[in-house]
């Protein structure tokens, strides 16, 4: 693993249990101790410091707040302890309390907080001191969906405020895609790919990423002569890049990337399938479809629910799906998993 996170960078490790990216956290912390390598913190090797040495709040799963100590004594504690003037005290509690709403709540306890205002307690308890770096180990987890989101939006709009250095890690894809400035996906103790949340959907590195990230289809592939692939017996128009001709690849494609018609349009990569299923997800319809010549795959394509198409559907009925060539990706075959 080796990356760079710039000055008052939002940072996202992501990827499913067990990656690694907890034990990473946990490293920076200085609560794991690497086996090899060094990590640095503006310009200062920090590898072996101990961790009261370092220069980072933290924010865990748990909240971790002392049950015995109101909210104000909380989020003050770390200013006691670095015995800050009572004035600075008075005014950075006052400060952060206002600044995540929850002023009113001051002289409460955490055991009479609802989970979300436990977390801003929190969060704002991890930046009194004033850190150069936040560490977030999956904050939102244990919440539920609604405030789940509500929180996200907060946490950015603080971290944005306050410009400080902050690295969360989550296995939750939708956290990573609405609050990183970059996203670092991790598999199996190795960093797969780095990028804007656009480029991760957009462009995923490997078999692996495209799976991880949002939906994907994928479909088993034989690269053909002039520009093409073959999936079963049809021929679909594709950029092969440098791969030769036979390799075995996967053809694959977001299910917002594709279009759906009853008769057979003018298009190139048109391919004829058999409605299977509809499932109905709000502000979209995501369609379920076998294809007729290629091998009997089943395939995902998202359309509007507004849209023409929606209200003529009908379980096993014939449909036509197209693919624009330009959003086809392909692996190579020996990423299957």
């Amino acid at each position: 693993i080796s990356f760079e996170i710039e000055e008052g960078e939002f940072i996202c490790f992501l990827g499913p249990s067990g990656c690694g990216k907890t034990t990473l956290l946990r490293c920076i912390s200085g609560l794991e101790v690497q086996s090899e390598g060094s990590i640095w913190q503006a310009a200062r090797d920090i590898s072996t410091l101990p961790v009261s040495q370092r220069d980072f709040g933290i924010v865990f799963q748990s909240y971790a707040l002392f049950p015995n100590l109101t909210v104000w004594q909380n989020v003050c504690y770390g200013l006691v302890s670095q015995r800050a003037s009572r004035d600075l005290i008075e005014t950075r509690a006052t400060e952060l309390l206002s600044l995540v709403g929850i002023s009113a709540h001051s002289a409460k306890y955490p055991a009479q907080l609802s989970g979300g205002e436990q977390q801003r307690v929190a969060l704002v308890r991890a930046l009194a001191t004033s850190p150069g770096l936040l560490l977030l180990d999956e904050p939102l987890s244990a919440l539920d969906a609604k405030v789940r989101a509500r929180l996200r939006r907060e946490i950015r709009r603080i971290q944005n405020a306050l410009g400080v250095t902050t690295i969360m890690v989550t296995h939750d894809q939708e956290e990573a895609q609405t609050m990183a400035d970059r996203v670092i996906v991790m598999r199996g103790g190795r960093v797969e790919q780095i990028g804007t949340p656009r480029e991760i959907y957009d462009a995923p590195a490997t078999r692996f990423i495209a799976d991880f990230i949002g939906v994907m289809n994928f479909l088993p592939a034989t690269i053909a002569p002039y520009g093409q692939i073959r999936v079963g017996k049809t021929t679909i128009n594709c950029d092969p890049g440098e791969r030769k001709e036979g390799s075995e690849v996967e053809c694959s494609f977001r299910p917002e990337d594709a279009t759906v018609a009853i008769e057979r349009p003018d298009a190139v990569n048109t391919i004829a399938a058999t409605l299977l299923e509809v499932e109905h997800l709000g502000s979209f319809e995501r369609l379920l479809l076998r294809l007729s010549d290629a091998e009997d795959h089943d395939v995902t394509v998202d359309i509007r629910k507004d849209s023409d198409l929606s209200p003529k559907l009908q379980t096993g009925m014939p449909l036509h799906l197209s693919i624009e060539p330009s959003k086809i990706r392909l692996y190579p075959g020996s990423d299957r998993l």
